[in-house]
């Protein structure tokens, strides 16, 4: 395995269907532009209630990916 160098930036994902939802879609997003984007790790977690409801699921993520 050879070493590689990382920079590190934060995704908040969001989503009325789940967290896992809320993290694929941030990373998806993020995809567009980020390249060789290698693994994340879930920072923070909160969501928003209506009428006694999760209405939303909103994720903090930190992602890592390699430098050229």
């Amino acid at each position: 395995m050879s070493a590689h160098t990382y920079k590190l930036f934060e995704l908040v994902g969001t989503s009325t269907e789940g967290s896992d939802q809320a993290i694929r879609d941030a990373i998806a997003k993020a995809s567009l532009t980020v390249k060789h984007m290698d693994w994340y790790e879930v920072i923070e977690s909160r969501g928003h209630i209506v009428d006694g409801k999760v209405a939303h699921y909103q994720v903090t993520l930190k992602v890592g990916f390699r430098l050229e």
